[in-house]
């Protein structure tokens, strides 16, 4: 069974001992490991990660990136994690499993850069790259080898070295024969880890819980305990009409997944079809003031999304959510597409101003949809003098805040009271 060192590539037939080269222990074995080539990539603890790279004070302290005591957790490092902090948790019931922690506010701006950064990684080993989020991706390494002179396994240990010292993060990788078993298969070594499935892929899922395969949330796996169904195994021996009978038309599907069986391509062109920020109020907020200020923060929070993705705004959705958590959502589309938060803000505030009948409110959010090319942007217009000053003063501000920081310099109305 062949072993690749992850530290220094080299190759061997003696899994699970020292690399003799280097004497790294870190190392992936497996048949197949030299002839797969489908890999998910996921980094470990993403926003977390870049914090702690930013503050090393913080390096060996739970950290938790999030909102405020009403909102949720974005990402727990794996310290926090320790203490049962989990993503999409209420921040209330975070900080009471885990009180020493220190919590900040994410920075999606920051976060974009770096996925940017990775992805570009990624694409000198495959043009077929296709970003799943900020913080994943699949890629096809297929006939690469060629290439680089050495097979995807080596490719993608070496990716996950550069990544780590470039960067200042670190990835789990998996590798399979297609991108269900590779995304599984990054998931079972985290953090920092490379893991492989191959042709084992039914056995080794046999006796795991349907929650394990994706799509298969709580409302869906009760419904198959309910008929009996809890391990992949028994849904491995359905056959399609069975499975068409009790699962409806997606039981036969389900059942090819539990078989380890997908035949979806890597596709390295994926829409993004918004771009949105929002914030929850750590109390119900009512004042026109109080909102028009949050709003304010939530528009320099997006004008700074969209330019790091590179797009501008088509349109803009406002979203509100009353105490009693009704949803208000009202859309506008703009003349120009626009990413300076100045002109997101005067459409919002205009949007809100309609809203503010004395109801208090727990969220408030702006989305960007449709998105336009940034390059389409806040063109010159003769009519408006101030359209170029406009421009010009957020180049400088953003100028300012990439050398010196997102708080060196900003707005009155953006203060918090």
């Amino acid at each position: 069974m062949p072993s690749l060192c992850r530290s220094c590539d080299a190759v061997s037939d003696s899994p699970g001992r020292l690399c003799v080269l280097c004497g790294s222990r870190l190392s992936v074995s497996h048949a197949e490991l030299l002839t797969l080539a489908i890999a998910h990539v996921d980094c470990d603890a993403f926003y977390a990660s870049v914090e702690k790279r930013d503050r090393p004070e913080l390096a060996a302290k739970p950290l938790i990136v999030g909102g405020g005591q009403r909102g949720v957790v974005t990402t727990a490092c794996y310290i926090a994690r320790l203490s049962g902090v989990r993503s999409a948790m209420p921040m209330f019931k975070a900080v009471k499993l885990c009180p020493e922690a220190v919590i900040l506010p994410p920075d999606m701006a920051k976060y974009a850069v770096e996925s940017r950064r990775i992805r570009a990684l990624m694409r000198d080993l495959t043009p077929l790259v296709e970003p799943l989020s900020i913080d994943e991706a699949a890629l096809d390494l297929s006939g690469t080898e060629a290439l680089h002179r050495a097979p995807p396994a080596v490719m993608l240990a070496r990716l996950a070295r550069r990544v780590e010292s470039e960067i200042g993060v670190t990835i789990s990788i998996g590798l399979g024969p297609n991108r269900l078993l590779a995304k599984l298969a990054a998931e079972r070594d985290k953090p920092r880890g490379f893991s492989v499935i191959g042709a084992e892929a039914a056995a080794l899922l046999a006796p795991e819980p349907i929650s394990l395969l994706p799509g298969m949330g709580p409302a869906a796996t009760a419904r198959l305990a309910g008929i009996g169904l809890t391990r992949i195994g028994q849904l491995q021996a359905l056959d399609d009409g069975a499975a068409l009978r009790l699962l409806g038309t997606d039981g036969p599907a389900l059942v090819h997944r539990a078989r380890g069986e997908d035949s979806r391509r890597v596709e390295p062109f994926r829409e993004t079809k918004s771009v949105s920020a929002e914030t929850t109020f750590a109390r119900d907020l009512s004042g026109v003031a109080e909102l028009e200020a949050v709003l304010w923060r939530i528009a320099e929070k997006l004008a700074a999304r969209l330019r790091a993705g590179g797009w501008a705004a088509g349109g803009l959705t406002l979203k509100l959510k009353t105490g009693r958590h009704v949803l208000r959502t009202r859309s506008q589309r703009l003349a120009t597409p626009t990413a300076l938060p100045d002109l997101l803000f005067a459409t919002g505030r205009s949007m809100l101003a309609r809203e503010t009948d004395g109801t208090a409110f727990r969220l408030l959010g702006l989305g960007a949809q449709p998105l336009r090319p940034a390059a389409d942007a806040d063109p010159i217009d003769l009519a408006d003098p101030d359209a170029a000053r406009r421009v010009a003063r957020q180049k400088a501000v953003d100028k300012l805040r990439d050398r010196f920081g997102a708080t060196i310099i900003g707005r009155g109305r953006g203060l918090k009271a």
